[in-house]
């Protein structure tokens, strides 16, 4: 057999150098002719998703792999020859980025409206951080990715900030009646904010492990007032103040005329163990959880199944996502043009809304109004 028939191994694998990218496709300009037997290697922030003949086939977990006849076809360059020694099954490999990228920004471009109870129609801006994280490689990539050689965070960021911002409104609208007292429930709305968000993250194979809400800074008018009423507020604490310690300077002066004092002190030595008891039974540390088993739950049965899972054992639902329904969620195949659970198109889209009041445009799922704050 001569020279021009040996098919050499490759070894396919991939470096995050910049620390933003999210997908990386190998060959990154048009697709390849990956040989027989080329070993892929994916590290433990990484996963791989093989696409042939444009469709994506198979993701893989991180480790070493040997791509053959399970997975990729055989064909030498005699076989190629009437294409001019170019084969004609062309394959590509998208590596995955899995690592947490942290401290994305979010924030509003334009002051939002927002109706308050005490301060009637006003406007806020706000702005904070978030993580981001893939969660389903396939998924994100026919979602959103599609034939890109190289996919970075700058290139979701701003259209990922403007689905926070409009469930940022939407949240404010239900959950706050004044901003008054907004300060003390960032932790709350944070938390609330990342559950409103899932949804809209979980569609493109998204996760969202933290959001942080570092500001929201009303007009300077509204500002005013809010430090008005603080003030306020330091005067009565004052007043508590003034009273506490006359009623500790009176106790003194009884304790030196009538000579109680030992008395008394003995009787607070007594109540001082109570008073720590109960300091310190609140503050007691949790036993040690045992570590977590590498398992997920399946998003249809809730079943423990492993991580890297292709299918629920329990009920079979299929874990490597390709895309959802847009109605019920359900993982649909590759080829499927009906959701086999609710009947609904897979290629429809929902559509904008439009507020009544003012004619502008916003999220599908939005409630409330960017532009003018009414409920729509």
């Amino acid at each position: 057999m001569g020279t021009n028939n040996i098919v050499f191994l490759e070894n396919l694998e991939w470096f995050d150098d910049t620390g933003k990218e999210l997908v990386h496709r190998l060959p990154q300009k048009g697709s390849g002719e990956i040989k027989y037997g080329a070993q892929l290697t994916l590290r433990d922030s990484q996963a791989g998703v093989f696409f042939y003949k444009g469709k994506a086939l198979d993701a893989f977990p991180p480790g070493r792999h040997t791509l053959k006849t399970a997975n990729i076809p055989i064909l030498t360059k005699i076989l190629s020859l009437p294409w001019g020694l170019s084969s004609p099954l062309r394959a590509e490999v998208y590596f995955v980025n899995l690592k947490v990228f942290t401290n994305l920004k979010w924030g509003t471009r334009d002051p939002v409206a927002f109706k308050d109870s005490e301060l009637g129609l006003i406007r806020l801006r706000a702005f904070g951080v978030f993580n981001l994280q893939v969660m389903q490689p396939v998924l994100f990539i026919n979602s959103l990715v599609g034939t890109q050689g190289m996919y970075t965070t700058s290139e979701i960021e701003e259209y990922l900030n403007r689905v926070i911002v409009s469930r940022f409104n939407d949240y404010m609208g239900e959950t706050i009646d004044s901003i008054l007292n907004l300060p003390a429930k960032y932790d709350e709305l944070s938390a609330g904010l990342v559950k409103r968000l899932q949804e809209d993250f979980t569609r493109f194979g998204l996760g969202l492990p933290q959001l942080y809400i570092n500001a929201i800074t009303p007009p300077p008018e509204v500002q005013q007032a809010i430090d008005d009423r603080s003030r306020m507020g330091v005067f009565d604490d004052m007043n508590k103040l003034m009273q506490m310690k006359a009623a500790m300077a009176m106790e003194k002066a009884s304790e030196a005329d009538t000579g109680t004092g030992p008395g008394m002190g003995l009787g607070m030595g007594l109540m001082m163990p109570a008073m720590f008891s109960q300091y310190f039974s609140g503050k007691q540390s949790a036993s040690q959880q045992p570590a977590a088993a590498e398992t997920i739950a399946c998003p249809d049965c809730q079943s423990a199944i492993p991580q890297n899972a292709k299918f629920c054992p329990q009920c079979g639902h299929q874990q490597l996502v390709f895309s959802q329904c847009a109605q019920c969620g359900k993982n649909m195949t590759p080829n499927a043009k009906f959701c086999s659970r609710c009947g609904q198109p897979a290629e429809e889209k929902q559509t904008p809304k439009f507020c009544s009041q003012c004619g502008n445009e916003d999220e599908p799922d939005s409630m409330f109004c960017n532009h003018c704050g009414e409920k729509i």
